[in-house]
């Protein structure tokens, strides 16, 4: 029986002095709450960096009419146009290059319609063209220069004269296709023949005069020149001529 009980006793030291026989107290699963755990990691905000830039993105869902970037060539011309150096060519307002005759202004155009202007001295023929994406297209200056820029340098010309008594008028035009005011003169001569009154017999002489006055940018004015025939009657004119021309 002392053995018995020795034996008991050895054993419990034993239990005890080993740490995995340690009895662990149980809990009461019926009364325990539960914490829920979570799964995820929750959504931290983040601070912009100082000195940095955040640039947002746009998505586009169209794009602006009138924006494209594409272009289409464009050739321009004066066609046989003389004009005595090359002239401006301008898109919108800002000059692209300069035109000549017989050597075109080859471009390429923005997608569009565009004003296209050639300007000689401050006239400037207009006309629109439509430009298309890989389409040439074509803009012939000759026939609107010739009709608003007839002259693209300083012009006096004779644009009629008749006879008046013992003389012939003649009506001179100054034309100023310049930037700048000119003073312009024109010396118009007229050969004409006379009877003699002494010798009865026809002889020949010419009259000149000589006309001057200011002419504004771009402008146009008309003056007469009185040539008036010295002796004699029976008159007869050729045509009156122009001779030395200024422009100042």
């Amino acid at each position: 029986m002392k053995t018995i009980t020795l034996l008991t006793l050895l054993i419990t030291v034993g239990c005890i002095l080993a740490t995995g026989c340690v009895a662990q107290p149980k809990q009461d699963s019926g009364n325990a709450t539960v914490s829920p755990t979570n799964t995820f990691s929750p959504l931290v905000n983040t601070t912009t960096v100082p000195g940095t830039t955040v640039t947002p993105v746009t998505t586009l869902t169209d794009v602006p009419k009138g924006t494209s970037k594409l272009k289409g060539p464009l050739r321009v011309s004066i066609g046989g146009y003389d004009a005595d150096q090359p002239l401006p060519v301008l898109i919108g307002g800002q000059t692209v290059g300069v035109v000549s005759q017989g050597v075109p202004l080859d471009l390429m155009v923005d997608e569009g319609n565009h004003s296209v202007t050639v300007c000689v001295g401050v006239i400037c023929p207009e006309k629109f063209i439509d430009i298309a994406f890989a389409k040439r297209s074509y803009l012939d200056f000759e026939d609107i220069l010739k009709m608003k820029a007839e002259f693209s340098k300083p012009t006096v010309r004779i644009l009629n004269s008749y006879k008046n008594g013992n003389g012939v008028n003649v009506e001179l035009e100054f034309i100023n296709p310049t930037k700048k005011d000119l003073f312009m003169s024109a010396v118009v001569s007229c050969g004409y023949t006379y009877i003699d009154d002494r010798t009865d017999n026809r002889m020949g002489d010419s009259v000149q005069y000589k006309v001057s006055d200011w002419v504004v940018p771009g402008g146009r004015i008309t003056r007469m020149a009185n040539l008036y025939f010295s002796g004699g009657d029976s008159y007869t004119y050729d045509s009156p001529i122009l001779g030395e021309v200024t422009a100042k």
